[in-house]
């Protein structure tokens, strides 16, 4: 078992590493010696503050929405974006956390979501074969032969868009955009004329009600530091591991060991694998990890990761990731939840709806349908509820932009050719989003 091995860093170099670049040696060596000695992206303090959050969750007294696109791009990189991609988080954990009663923890696929798994080492166009697109962070998407070439000096371009990303992150979130005296200005015009938008219009109402209350009652709003900013933590699949080495720290209070590239990190469907080296490199970091569990997964398989990941048992560590489809959900998610539970490992449990109902459109593009996704959280809180456990979240690709991918929603989508905009899977858009959000709130209130 990799867990009875001396652990550092690099220790996953010994092992079976899959899904990673074909890169130069020469200049991936110089990269990770220039990556190694760059400041850390966050910090052992916010992790621990994440972790404390999930402990919370883990004990039902929390709900996680983590978000955002399936792969960033480096082209489609700007402050107009990440403000309306965090614009419609915030919207949606407003929406979550009014109508349940319970903290919603806000975590975002960003700031480092470059690297993208792909089914395929090899993609072929009439004829022509190339080594696949694998993200933005090693590769470039033009299919020519010179763009294919994995390119480690894109893994620094990688870091610093993610640093300026999270510094304007930092600016939204404590520095006045996300003041809850501000949920109207957050509702966007393209949302403020739907369905949707007058929903959460209502709640923003109650919710500057609530505030002059307790106004008119003496208290002194300007002190309370928890309605005028937010905690927000940035996430990824921590797949390319020259990546996540590079960027691990000891933290000198502690002497714990960190991977400072984001404040959790996830292991895919494709990667957790027990014996290989993305268990092996995540077994020692002190980070909150997610394990993305698909349609063969097993109650056997989950405890056994969560033995290797956790063997203390510690909470707010180990947050298991389900996505098994609409039409699987049940039988493969109520199994694992019952014997994980039986087994007293720590979890937080969340919902993956949107990689296992991906399906080709007439039209050629790849796409969902929001009916598929709701149907796959639905039979998600039924496993919960047959297990015992609490739905401690939803894990979703979504964007703030007005874009045409996933079909449905309230206003029944079906044309993906008018802004088909994705570089990898189809997400949901600004207004799907929020409708979601206002679905899974009736599901969380219910429970509760």
């Amino acid at each position: 078992m990799s867990s009875q091995k001396t652990w550092s860093p690099g220790s996953w170099r010994t092992l079976t590493a899959l899904q990673q670049p074909s890169w130069d040696e020469a200049a991936i060596k110089k990269v990770f010696k220039e990556l190694s000695d760059v400041p850390p992206l966050v910090f052992a303090g916010e992790i621990r503050s994440l972790r404390s959050a999930i402990t919370k969750v883990e004990q039902g007294e929390g709900f996680i929405l983590q978000a955002g696109d399936c792969a960033e791009s480096f082209d489609a990189f700007s402050a107009p974006a990440i403000r309306e991609k965090l614009r419609v988080i915030l919207q949606m954990a407003v929406v979550l956390t009014y109508s349940s009663g319970v903290p919603t923890i806000k975590i975002g696929r960003i700031a480092g979501q470059f690297g993208k798994p792909r089914s395929e080492d090899i993609e072929v166009r009439e004829g022509v074969s190339l080594p696949s697109y694998r993200g933005d962070v090693v590769n470039d998407i033009e299919f020519t032969e010179s763009a294919r070439i994995p390119n480690p000096e894109r893994l620094m371009q990688g870091y610093n868009q993610s640093a300026s990303t999270l510094n304007l992150l930092r600016a939204f979130t404590k520095g006045g955009f996300a003041d809850l005296s501000r949920v109207h200005a957050w509702n966007k015009e393209f949302v403020a004329t739907t369905e949707e938008g007058h929903r959460f219009e209502e709640i923003a109402n109650d919710i500057t009600k609530a505030l002059e209350f307790m106004g008119a009652c003496g208290i002194d709003l300007e002190r309370e530091h928890q309605l005028h900013e937010v905690d927000f933590y940035t996430s990824h699949e921590g797949l390319i591991l020259d990546y996540e080495e590079a960027l691990t720290r000891k933290d000198s209070t502690t002497g714990d060991y960190y991977d400072c590239s984001a404040h959790l990190v996830w292991i895919g469907e494709r990667t957790r694998q027990l014996e290989n080296a993305h268990v092996e490199f995540m077994r020692g970091i002190n980070n909150p990890i997610g394990i993305k569990l698909g349609p063969t997964a097993t109650g056997s398989d989950a405890i056994a990761l969560c033995d290797a990941l956790n063997p203390n048992r510690e909470s707010g560590k180990i947050v298991l990731v389900l996505r098994a489809g609409a039409d699987n959900i049940e039988k493969v998610a109520t199994p694992i939840m019952e014997q994980v539970a039986k087994s007293g490992h720590p979890v937080t449990w969340m919902s993956d709806p949107m990689h296992g109902n991906t399906f080709k459109h007439a039209s050629g593009y790849k796409t969902r349908h929001f009916d598929d996704v709701l149907r796959e959280i639905e039979g998600f809180f039924r496993s919960c509820s047959a297990a015992g456990v609490w739905p401690g979240g939803v894990h979703l690709e979504l964007t703030g932009d007005d874009v045409t991918e996933c079909l449905g929603g309230l206003d029944d989508l079906d044309d993906l050719e008018s802004r088909y905009e994705t570089r990898c899977d189809p997400r949901l858009n600004a207004r799907q989003g929020l409708d979601l959000a206002f679905r899974v709130s009736e599901l969380l209130s219910s429970r509760r």
